[in-house]
């Protein structure tokens, strides 16, 4: 009876043992397989990342698409962006976070020159001050071009609009957005294997970031020269009336050159001071052409009252003043190269040189130089609007 009893004990210390044992042994189990889970549940998500990052690094190259394409990323064109002489804009969409802007170019416009020159220039360079082309189609008749979206539209929006105070960037991200543009096209001038002439400098081809980065677009006229040429040659005028270098018009004046996109800098960077077109008049300026007023201002000491709320807004005004009046010197030899202009925009201080001034007599008054001018512009054949 003992004896039994003994051995009743023992298996249930045994059996107790036992399911102690197994208990340690599930817990032990699930951990491992817990572990094993999390850790193909990781390489799963880190194959997605990857697979993510190449499907998004894939849609920031280049790569041509078809027109069944662009119609899927444009959602049959829902989203329309904006329109031009060469063709519409529409938002896209492509891979999971990429937004596009897609310009669909008019099959009837032009021979094809603004997309050669588009996808041949603008399709090799990478800058932060330029922007991206992602892509572009050419199915048959139908070409469009894919740039990198960018949410805040042109820099003509805010400096031309009635309905946006002309300077609620404040002068300080005025002078930033210049200082980018400039060396956006100092680096088309001298950072690229050959020199890029964009001939087209104007508000509405500088478009800006989520962070107001300005970026240089349309390259539809851009022409390529090698960088020790000192002109290149065209058989009709390119470029938007008011921004068109005198020597783009007539050779009397020169050549065309880099130093044109120098000129059409110049006269954007004086928009951006008076917040409206250079043509235009107001009553602030008595005058039907602002950059011959704001020199008369300055060259009699006058303070150039556009629009200006604090004390070192004025340094900063007057400073990107006097490089847009260096800018448009009459003759290309008298502009600063771009790589000198980033230098004047970024010096610190209002102790800048007034330049000579561009609309004095030159064998006739600079009333008569201007009428030329403008009788030339509306002679010539504008290529662009």
């Amino acid at each position: 009876m003992t004896l039994l009893i003994f051995f009743t004990g023992v298996k249930e210390k045994i059996l107790i043992a036992g399911v102690i044992l197994g208990f340690f042994v599930l817990v032990f189990v699930i951990i491992i397989l817990h572990r094993v889970y999390r850790s193909n549940e990781s390489k799963r998500d880190n194959i997605v990342r990857i697979e993510k990052f190449l499907e998004d690094y894939k849609a920031l190259k280049p790569s041509r698409y078809s027109y069944n394409d662009i119609k899927k990323l444009t959602n049959h064109f829902k989203d329309k962006l904006g329109q031009g002489g060469y063709g519409t804009v529409y938002k896209g969409k492509l891979s999971n976070e990429v937004l596009v802007a897609i310009k669909i170019l008019n099959d009837s416009k032009g021979n094809g020159e603004e997309f050669i020159n588009e996808v041949g220039t603008i399709g090799r360079i990478h800058h932060v001050n330029v922007v991206r082309l992602v892509g572009f189609c050419a199915d048959g008749v139908k070409r469009a071009l894919i740039y990198e979206f960018l949410p805040n539209e042109s820099l003509e929006k805010f400096i031309f609009s009635t309905s946006i105070k002309t300077h609620s960037l404040g002068w300080e991200k005025l002078q930033e957005i210049a200082i980018g543009i400039a060396k956006g096209i100092e680096y088309l001038h001298q950072g690229c294997d050959q020199r890029i002439l964009h001939f087209d400098i104007k508000p509405h081809n500088i478009l800006l970031d989520e962070n107001f980065n300005p970026k240089i677009s349309d390259f539809g006229l851009a022409k390529l020269c090698s960088k020790d040429q000192s002109a290149v040659s065209m058989t009709v005028a390119r470029g938007t009336m008011g921004y068109i270098a005198p020597e783009v018009l007539s050779r009397n004046f020169g050549n065309a050159s880099y130093k044109s996109d120098v000129y059409s800098f110049g006269m954007l960077l004086l928009e951006m001071v008076g917040g409206r077109k250079n043509i235009d008049v107001t009553v602030e300026t008595n005058q039907a052409y602002f950059p011959e007023w704001v020199y008369n201002q300055l060259d009699q000491g006058e303070d150039v009252h556009i629009r200006i709320e604090e004390e070192g807004d004025i340094k900063i005004a007057k400073k990107l003043t006097i490089v847009g009046l260096w800018c448009i010197q009459w003759y290309p030899i008298d502009r600063p190269s771009m790589k000198v202009v980033v230098q004047m925009l970024e010096r610190e201080g209002d102790n800048l040189t007034i330049p000579p001034n561009p609309f004095a007599s030159i064998g006739s008054t600079g009333g008569n130089i201007r009428r030329r001018k403008r009788s030339l512009q509306q002679e010539l054949t504008i290529i662009s609007e």
